[in-house]
């Protein structure tokens, strides 16, 4: 009892587990082959042929309808099943209209007969055209294209396929996803694999179809005329008569499916990825009331033209123009719609009950380096429009990176309508540094000095230095030149101007992130050195600073190991970072001597006059803080007055100008000269190497009475 009461309780499981849709492939499997073996009735034959139909026609509104590929996943076992079900009620079909043809009429069904007597229509030579007609759409037209678009498809697929892994693996690498997603994901991309690659396989099924159907047509209608006036004693008329319309009719019940199927295969093979159907991806992209209102309104035009067919135009042409209308209304109601949701999101923001509240990403930072330009200088950045701006700039931040020793933070170049059209202006760390104004379509004349004679143009100054200068018509670039001046284009201005701000301000561009870098690479080749430094003796901010001093004083950084090696034995003893500079610039002294003048070249020096120094010596060791010592105004007025005078002299004879002082005064002094000119160089006696021969070219003194009375002070 127990044994029947378990073999029952299996059979109902077994029963529940096995439904219809597991029956269905077999059955249909099961039917081509009987199709392919036994003779079918004619009934038999209509009610397959018109299943075929049907199921082309269900498998075609699935397709228009999916909105992703692999929304129709089955679709390859679809065109499988569909194919081989077709060549099965062929090789039927073919059999009775050879066998029984000779009766005419019905001998091979109804649905043939019909469809045979449509196409024909009395005609049996245009009906044969007509049916090739449709034999060449489906064979050369929609099969072979589909069949390519599977191919390119199938190929782009794989190709694609481990660069998408290895996103996946990156974005669960970044904690974007977690691991159950990353599955999924990666299930998705093998799926959509394999679904592409069975889809170009499955194209050639419809290909072979195709050419089946064309060959069974021939066999068809030279092997039932033969049999007609061999075996049944036809006349060749009636032999034609009889098997030309059961031909074409087999025929064209057989292509319309296939054809069906085909523009599926391309449906979907052709379709990008959205989570709209095909049909409405047509709705929302075709509606561009532009287009129909230009496109009625030639009709129209045409339809104006006497000799056309005026109400046929007309008629479509005003259709066309009511459909741009609606369009348009639907356009405006749905632009509405979207900003009523979006003032409704808005409020609900602001009441804190948003999904999407503000967070840190709405808070924007500025960009380190930025140039701002007006909409008239955009050409200038457009590259496919012929600007060079870009490449310059590129090629300043390599020069000054090269120059500097440490890779300079890329520049933003990015329109700002608040500028003038022809306005730019030159951005650090969100403050303006420099501005200018360009004439794109002219060029800029420099007057260096020594020109002949004036120009004809627009006065203008070279913003990087302030010289003066014309903009003038490119034409007269060649007599300029002759007269004197210098000529430069617009984009040269730009980038010269910006080489100028980043050089002078190139301490705010070493930032901790870049401080790091340049330890990072160090320590690659001196690991020991940076380990036993940072953070063991002086903290990254130190360092920051330290070569923070360097670059405000136009030291390169390119001697970094030198820089770390001098910091790590002069940490023991203090953390300051202007004393841990001043025990470096003697270290790097045949550095900086080296962009002043050529090797084995004299150096020319400016020196104070030694009750001058003495005096400023003084200040600086009473002062507890250096930063703090002011001048007596006049003093002051008249330091910089010989050192302007000075350094033009210095310039007029083309030598470069540099101040040699004792250590104790050096950056107080280099800091307190800055602010007058940029174009000295302090140095200590110290930091000049013995074998550097020097000439000392001027002695910078000023009033006695001025310096007694700073001394009193």
């Amino acid at each position: 009892m127990t044994t029947a009461s378990l073999t029952l309780s299996e059979f109902r499981q077994f029963f529940n587990n096995f439904s219809l849709s597991s029956l269905a492939v077999p059955a249909v499997i099961l039917l081509i082959l009987t199709m392919l073996v036994l003779p079918l009735p004619p009934i038999m034959l209509d009610v397959l042929f018109t299943l075929n139909i049907l199921l082309a026609l269900v498998t075609i509104m699935v397709a228009i309808n999916t909105k992703a590929p692999m929304d129709f996943s089955a679709f390859p076992t679809v065109i499988l099943i569909c194919t081989m079900l077709r060549l099965g009620l062929n090789v039927a079909s073919t059999r009775v209209v050879l066998l029984e043809g000779h009766k005419g009429g019905d001998a091979a069904g109804q649905v043939i007969e019909a469809f045979g007597a449509f196409v024909v229509g009395g005609n049996y030579v245009v009906g044969f055209i007509v049916f090739s007609i449709l034999m060449i759409i489906n064979f050369i037209v929609v099969t072979k294209g589909a069949g390519r678009s599977s191919e390119v498809a199938a190929r782009f697929t794989l190709d694609a396929m481990p660069g998408r892994q290895m996103a996946i693996d990156a974005d669960l690498a970044a904690g974007v996803i977690d691991q159950e997603e990353a599955k999924e994901r990666r299930m998705l991309v093998s799926q959509e694999s394999d679904f592409y690659g069975t889809m170009d396989g499955a194209a050639k099924y419809v290909r072979g179809d195709a050419i089946a159907g064309l060959l069974i047509l021939l066999i068809n209608l030279i092997g039932g005329v033969t049999i007609g006036l061999l075996q049944y004693d036809l006349t060749f008329d009636q032999a034609a008569k009889a098997y030309v319309l059961l031909t074409i009719g087999d025929g064209l019940v057989a292509q319309i499916p296939a054809l069906i199927i085909s523009l599926a295969t391309a449906l979907i093979v052709a379709r990008v990825s959205t989570n709209q159907s095909a049909p409405e991806q047509a709705a929302t992209q075709l509606a561009n009331p532009t287009a129909f209102y230009i496109t009625g309104s030639i009709l129209v035009i045409l339809g104006l033209i006497p000799g056309m067919p005026n109400f046929v135009f007309l008629t479509l042409g005003a259709a066309a123009i009511g459909i741009g209308y609606i369009s348009a209304q639907a356009n405006s109601r749905k632009s509405l719609d979207q900003l009523e949701t979006q003032n409704i999101e808005t409020s609900s923001n602001q009441s804190g009950d948003s999904e999407n509240p503000i967070d840190w990403d709405d808070a924007t930072q500025v960009d380190v380096i930025s140039l701002e330009v007006g909409y008239g200088l955009i050409p200038m950045v457009d590259e496919e429009r012929g600007g060079k701006l870009l490449n310059r700039i590129k090629g300043i931040r390599k020069k000054l990176s090269s120059e500097l020793g440490f890779l300079l933070p890329a520049v933003r170049v990015k329109d700002n309508i608040d500028n003038e059209p022809e306005d730019y202006r030159i951005m650090l760390n969100g403050s303006i540094r420099g501005s200018g104004s360009i004439q794109v379509s002219k060029e800029m004349a420099i007057n260096p000095g020594n020109v002949l004679t004036q120009l004809e143009g627009i006065p203008t100054k070279e913003p990087a230095f302030g010289l003066d200068a014309y903009w003038i018509e490119p034409a007269d670039r060649e007599f300029a030149q002759a007269s004197g001046y210098t000529c430069v284009d617009s984009g040269t201005v730009i980038a010269t101007h910006l080489n100028s701000i980043l050089l002078n301000n190139a301490k705010e561009l070493m930032t901790f992130d870049v401080a790091q870098e340049l330890v990072n690479r160090i320590e690659t080749h001196s690991p020991k050195l940076v380990e036993d430094l940072i953070p063991e003796k002086i903290t990254l901010g130190v360092l920051v600073q330290v070569l923070q001093n360097l670059l405000e004083e136009n030291i390169s950084l390119k001697d970094m190991r030198t820089i770390l090696e001098t910091i790590a034995k002069e940490a023991s003893s203090t953390q300051n970072p202007g004393a841990l500079t001043a025990a470096i610039r003697p270290e790097l002294g045949r550095l900086i001597i080296q962009d002043l003048v050529d090797v084995n070249e004299t150096l020319p020096v400016l020196t104070l006059e030694p009750e001058l120094e003495q005096l400023f010596n003084d200040l600086v060791t009473r002062s507890q803080n250096p930063d703090e010592i002011a001048l007596e105004p006049g003093l002051a007025d008249g330091l910089f007055t010989s050192i302007r005078e000075a350094i033009e002299e210095l310039e007029r004879k083309e030598m470069p100008a540099v101040l040699v002082v004792s250590p104790i005064i050096r950056a107080w002094l280099s800091k307190l000269l800055r602010r007058v000119t940029k174009d000295l160089t302090v140095m200590s006696y110290v930091e000049i190497p013995d074998d550097q021969p020097i000439s000392v070219t001027s002695t910078i003194s000023i009033k006695r009475e001025e310096a007694a009375n700073a001394g009193q002070q």
